[in-house]
């Protein structure tokens, strides 16, 4: 598991000399972030929140949620569609948002799951996908060998730090994250700071 920021320091570590590309990223993003935030409900909902838009979308409309009170499932059921809508969730989430407020998803015993049972677990509920579960068994549950190849940043990211002539699709990337095993949510880490560095320097959208 990683809780804290000396598992990360040792993630980064042992991919620095395991490959040298890693080596030369960190050389210019620094110190990783640990990145762990609340998980249960509230953070599940933060992450469909995040779904398909940008960093700063994602944070507006979460602080109308929070504003709201709408960060219970209690909260959610009580406020209906129309509600969130007015909070700022699109008609989807907001339909997503009831459905995981309904649901009866034991977020404790997820934690008892191994990654491939928590993501089937996550996945069957409507509105998860593999990229939010992903993100959710990365920065909810410190799960430490996760990758969420679908992300677009982390497909530019590996484009650049690995001179690819184009981005890699979901199933190369994650093809090229089995190197990285057991340390591919420090491999994530490394590569959403990489393509920070690279968007400042390339001004990337």
């Amino acid at each position: 598991m990683i809780r804290d920021a000396q598992d990360v320091e040792r993630g980064a570590a042992w991919l620095a000399a395991t490959e040298p590309r890693f080596a030369q990223a960190l050389a210019q993003t620094g110190p990783l972030p640990l990145r762990l935030r609340q998980g249960g409900f509230a953070g599940l909902l933060e992450i469909i929140i995040s779904q398909q838009v940008s960093v700063a979308s994602a944070n507006a409309i979460r602080a109308r949620m929070a504003q709201a009170g709408f960060v219970t499932k209690q909260a959610v059921l009580g406020a209906g569609d129309a509600e969130l809508r007015n909070a700022g969730l699109s008609k989807p989430k907001a339909r997503y948002a009831l459905i995981l407020a309904q649901s009866d998803l034991d977020y404790d015993g997820l934690e008892e799951m191994d990654d491939a049972d928590a993501m089937a677990r996550l996945c069957a509920i409507t509105g998860i996908g593999p990229w939010t579960a992903e993100i959710y068994l990365m920065f909810c549950m410190g799960r430490t060998d996760i990758l969420p190849a679908g992300d677009l940043a982390l497909q530019v990211a590996a484009q650049h730090l690995f001179d690819l002539p184009a981005r890699p699709k979901p199933d190369a990337l994650a093809q090229m994250a089995e190197n990285w095993a057991p340390w591919r949510s420090v491999a994530a880490r490394a590569l959403f700071a990489y393509y920070r560095v690279i968007k400042n320097r390339e001004g990337l959208g």
